[in-house]
């Protein structure tokens, strides 16, 4: 991955998560992540879309851990990139 992978957001964002006191949370995050990378096409296939003022980007879910379900991993196809992730309905 290149410095280009993630967002400044989606960099502090994680950062955050992983000094938390959580790991499992951060694991969870870090799935979707994963994939992204390793299988766009894959990841874009169980992401639904949104259009924002910087074009579409792909929302997929962080599964697995019921109380965190409702976290989204915010990313776009050149790179791809992570954007952001955060709660989203």
């Amino acid at each position: 991955m290149n410095d280009d992978s993630y967002s400044e957001i989606a960099d502090a964002q994680l950062d955050e998560l992983e000094a938390g006191t959580d790991p499992d949370f951060c694991n969870a995050v870090l799935e979707p992540c994963e994939l992204i990378f390793r299988l766009p096409l894959a990841a874009q296939s169980r992401s639904s879309a949104i259009m924002t003022a910087q074009g579409i980007r792909f929302r997929t879910p962080v599964d697995g851990h019921d109380p965190y379900d409702p976290y989204k991993v915010f990313w776009s196809s050149e790179g791809p990139r992570i954007e952001a992730v955060f709660p989203h309905p």
